[in-house]
């Protein structure tokens, strides 16, 4: 039986899943050779990234939340390598990966290493890189300041009750957007760039992103006159506000805002007045479902 290579890097607070250990003995049984390595800290990932690639595996795993999937897909695409990149989506939003039906069971996510990679682009700020979305405005808040201990009481539903209950700091985000024979000024209450289509929790923002055609989905929620009633629609998946949207693909946007916006990468938090987003095609080669809804060329 032939022996294939990967380079697991599962986050910690993950060591002791008796589903992630009994799919990767499965693997194993199967011919796999795993080799399984754990977060503790910031920046592990990044460097586990690079001791993977420099003992010479050519397929990385990322097991974990969007943040870490984000870590290790940034890590890979700065490396300039031709590794590829599976994902096992741990974490309560799991936002990238529902959104490209990668499986949310570890075995399942695990079989996509089966499937032949694909080229994916990434999204592109202030020299960092995120794989799903960047999404400013209150739903930016929102899943900044959910908490981990409702997160696991909750699940997804914590990000819906975050909000619910600061309904009294709402206010809307002033700001410019630009791009090519695109322009855009106003006040915004949320506000999406997405190479995935949904964040926070399941809210979908860019509905028709696809992750490889080389094009950022700018997805922009003007301020309404009832801010709080239509965010309670919002954050509860409420039907109507899809018109409301103002909805462009680029391969770059500028963003102005003379008091500062919030910005939230895959769970990475980001505040700035001037920021330029920009997409970087192919970036990073994933394995994917053969039907994923994020690939604009699906194979048979």
């Amino acid at each position: 039986m032939e022996t294939r290579k990967a380079w697991l890097i599962l986050h910690g607070k993950q060591a002791l899943n008796e589903d992630v250990r009994e799919a990767v003995m499965a693997r194993r049984e199967e011919g796999w050779d795993i080799t399984v390595r754990l977060t503790w800290e910031g920046g592990d990932a990044a460097r586990l990234v690079q001791e993977g690639l420099a003992a010479g595996y050519t397929t990385l795993i990322a097991g974990g939340g969007d943040g870490t999937l984000r870590d290790v897909a940034e890590a890979l695409a700065l490396a300039d390598s031709d590794a590829t990149l599976a994902l096992m989506p741990l974490g309560t939003a799991n936002d990238f990966a529902r959104a490209a039906a990668v499986p949310l069971e570890p075995a399942g996510a695990l079989a996509l290493l089966d499937q032949p990679a694909r080229p994916v682009d990434l999204g592109e700020v202030g020299g960092q890189l995120f794989l799903n979305m960047a999404t400013g405005g209150f739903g930016s808040q929102v899943t900044a300041n959910t908490s981990e201990d409702l997160k696991k009481v909750l699940g997804g539903a914590a990000y819906l009750f975050t909000g619910l209950s600061r309904f009294s700091e709402l206010h809307a985000a002033k700001g410019v957007l630009h791009g090519p024979d695109f322009h855009w000024e106003g006040e915004l209450l949320a506000l999406g760039i997405g190479n995935g289509r949904q964040a926070g929790g399941g809210h979908l923002l860019c509905p028709e992103a696809v992750a490889d055609d080389g094009l950022l989905d700018v997805s922009i929620l003007p301020a309404p006159t009832e801010v709080v009633s239509t965010l309670k629609e919002l954050l509860s998946g409420g039907l109507g506000l899809d018109g409301l949207f103002i909805r462009v693909r680029l391969p770059w946007v500028e963003i102005q805002s003379a008091e500062g916006l919030d910005i939230n990468l895959d769970g990475e938090p980001l505040q700035g007045t001037d920021l330029r987003f920009a997409a970087r095609p192919a970036a990073l080669r994933l394995h994917l479902p053969s039907d994923c809804p994020l690939l604009s060329r699906r194979t048979a």
